[in-house]
């Protein structure tokens, strides 16, 4: 009984992961249709941000849940306004910016911050389940992600500037008619998805060692779970992360982690081979 409620608690701790370094890159891919593959650099801005503050004193808590946020998001306004908005409708101009960007971010951060292992220690410590024991620090990621998902629904379904954004999205000509400034809804838009995506990387910084190149090794799985997904930015990323981290978690628990990223790239492709338009391609199709 205690091995189950532990195994529950790592395939919950698992999708909840997937959800955060997903919903970043959901929100700027859902809504705007970028492909922004500097989306890994940004995780890795999140984590020094909290590196850096730490280290000048301030709480980590704040760092991360203030913090890492603001600055993220800051610096993806700036790429907008400066890179990004010259090039909407060019999927293929914009994939190869955001790839330079990417390459530019990780030379940056190598040359300021040195090719080092950085980080900070995890908070809370762990939690005793019978012979077993878990992270404390993991569960209350979980709870900061709930969190972070319910605030986003609520804001996109019933405040005005989130039928702002779904309207321009939609359609930016109809919008612009009515007098809404479009291109502040899409600079406000991408600093939103980088400020999640910086969000990201400074709750996993305590868990992972903080590298130049450590976006290499999440926006593989954002881009899975995003496509796998499909269209509704919230339901699709909540229900493909709970697919594919089950997968995951419970294919490492029977053989090893590799086994388990293997199992995870394979269930994405039978997914998206049964539905090409993702999950909410299928089902959910109403849904936010």
């Amino acid at each position: 009984m205690d091995l189950a409620v532990v195994v529950l608690l790592q395939v919950i701790a698992a999708v909840a992961s997937l959800v955060l370094i997903s919903i970043g890159l959901a929100v700027i891919f859902g809504m705007m249709r970028v492909i922004n593959l500097a989306h890994g650099e940004f995780i890795m801005l999140g984590a020094y941000a909290v590196i850096y503050a730490t280290r000048w004193g301030v709480n980590l808590w704040v760092a991360m849940l203030v913090v890492a946020p603001i600055v993220v998001g800051l610096i993806g306004v700036v790429v907008e306004r400066t890179v990004i908005r010259f090039l909407y409708g060019r999927m293929i101009d914009t994939m190869l910016a955001t790839w330079g960007l990417s390459l530019l971010l990780i030379g940056a951060a190598t040359m300021i911050f040195g090719n080092v292992t950085a980080g900070v220690s995890a908070p809370l410590g762990g939690v005793t389940i019978g012979e077993y024991q878990t992270s404390l620090y993991e569960l209350v990621i979980v709870a900061i992600v709930t969190a972070v998902v319910l605030a986003l629904m609520a804001v996109l379904r019933f405040t005005q500037a989130g039928l702002i954004a779904r309207a321009t999205m939609q359609n930016p000509a109809m919008a612009a008619s009515l007098g809404i400034d479009t291109s502040k809804v899409y600079a406000v838009t991408f600093g939103a998805g980088a400020a999640l995506s910086g969000l990201a990387g400074a709750l996993i910084s305590p868990l992972s060692g903080v590298v130049p190149t450590m976006g290499v090794a999440y926006v593989a799985k954002a881009f899975i779970t995003v496509i796998s997904g499909g269209a509704a930015i919230i339901t699709g990323t909540l229900s493909a992360s709970t697919l594919l981290g089950s997968l995951n978690t419970l294919a490492t628990f029977v053989a090893t982690p590799v086994i388990g990223e293997v199992t995870l790239l394979f269930a994405a492709i039978v997914l998206l081979r049964i539905l090409p338009q993702g999950i909410t391609g299928k089902f959910f199709r109403r849904a936010l």
